[in-house]
C-alpha cells in the first residue's frame, strides 16, 4: 500500500478544486473555548496561539479528552488534526459525537495508531439505538502525521457522510424502511480523545504502545460546530428544514462525490463490516442499500 499513499498532483488539483453541487459548507476557523471543554487530565491539555490550537498529550500515566458544551440533534461538524507521528502503536485519537444514554447514538472517527512505516489506518463506527459493530476501515492517502487535515461529519434526517478533507470516505443513509435504526432524537455532544489502546487497537493488540516514544501528540484547529443546538432532552430540531445542512442538495451526495466515494473504496478500504460473511452470515439490511450506491 505504500505506493498509493501519494496521488499525482493533477489529481490532488482536481480533488481540491472540481465543483461540487452539494459540497458543505467551508468550515469556520474559532478558537477552543468557543465550544469545547476539557473533559479529563486538564493538564495534558496546551494551548497555543490564544486557544486557536491545542495539543492533546499521551504519557504512560494518562491520556486526555474534551467535549462539547452543547448538545446536537443534526448539523456539520469538523476538526483539523495532526496526528501522532512515527511508532504509534497502540495509541488511538478519536473524534465523534455520542448520546448519553444506555441506548446511545454515536458516529466515531477513530484513528488508528501504527508502526514507523505503516500507513495509518482509520477507522469509522456508526452506533444506532445502542447497537454498534458497524466498523469501516480504510488507509489514508496521506501521513497525517505531517500537516493538519480536515475530517467532518455531515448529519441530517436523510444520511451521515464522514468526510476527509471534502473528500467523502463513508456514508451511512437513513434505512429506517428497512428496519434499521437512524440517529434522529437523540441529541449528541461532540468529543475528541487521545488514550492508549494497546490492548486492541494495533493488530488485535499484538503490537504494544511503546512509551519510550512517549509524550505522544495530537494537534487540532479549527474548532468547526454548525448544528441545531438542543437540549439533551429534545426529540426534535426546533430549525428542522431551514439550515443549509438539510436542504435538498444535502439529502444525497452528487455524481462527482459518489466518484471520489468509489476511489477510496476501491483503493484504500481494508475492512467493511458489510463484506464480513464470517461476522455476518446474513448482509445487514442497510448493506445492501449501500451496496447499490
Amino acid at each position: 500500500m505504500a505506493s498509493n499513499l501519494h496521488l499525482p498532483l493533477l489529481f490532488l488539483l482536481s480533488m481540491a478544486y472540481s465543483s461540487l453541487g452539494a459540497v458543505p459548507k467551508k468550515p469556520m476557523d474559532v478558537p477552543f473555548g468557543r465550544n469545547y471543554v476539557p473533559t479529563w487530565a486538564f493538564d495534558h491539555i496546551k494551548y497555543n496561539n490564544g486557544g486557536a490550537q491545542v495539543d492533546l498529550v499521551l504519557d504512560k500515566y494518562t491520556g486526555t479528552g474534551f467535549q462539547s458544551k452543547g448538545s446536537y440533534l443534526f448539523g456539520h461538524f469538523s476538526m483539523s488534526m495532526k496526528l501522532v507521528g512515527g511508532d504509534s502503536a497502540g495509541v488511538v485519537t478519536a473524534f465523534y459525537l455520542s448520546s448519553q444514554n444506555s441506548e446511545h447514538d454515536e458516529i466515531d472517527f477513530e484513528f488508528l495508531g501504527n508502526r514507523t512505516g505503516q500507513p495509518p489506518i482509520l477507522q469509522t463506527n456508526v452506533f444506532t439505538g445502542g447497537k454498534g459493530d458497524r466498523e469501516q476501515r480504510i488507509y489514508l492517502w496521506f501521513d497525517p502525521s505531517k500537516d493538519y487535515h480536515t475530517y467532518s461529519v455531515l448529519w441530517n434526517l436523510y444520511m451521515i457522510v464522514f468526510f476527509v478533507d471534502d473528500v467523502p470516505i463513508r456514508v451511512f443513509k437513513n434505512s429506517k424502511d428497512l428496519g434499521v435504526k437512524f440517529p434522529f432524537d437523540q441529541p449528541m455532544k461532540i468529543y475528541s480523545s487521545l488514550w492508549n489502546a494497546d490492548d486492541w487497537a494495533t493488530r488485535g493488540g499484538l503490537e504494544k504502545t511503546d512509551w519510550s516514544k512517549a509524550p505522544f501528540v495530537a494537534s487540532y484547529k479549527g474548532f468547526h460546530v454548525d448544528g441545531c443546538e438542543s437540549s439533551v432532552q429534545a426529540k426534535f430540531c426546533a430549525t428542522q428544514g431551514k439550515r443549509w445542512w438539510d436542504q435538498k442538495e444535502f439529502q444525497d451526495l452528487d455524481g462527482l462525490q459518489y466518484r471520489r466515494l468509489n476511489w477510496v473504496r476501491k483503493k484504500y478500504t481494508i475492512y467493511n463490516y458489510c463484506t464480513d460473511r464470517k461476522r455476518y452470515p446474513t448482509l445487514p439490511p442497510e448493506c445492501k442499500r449501500d451496496r447499490d450506491i
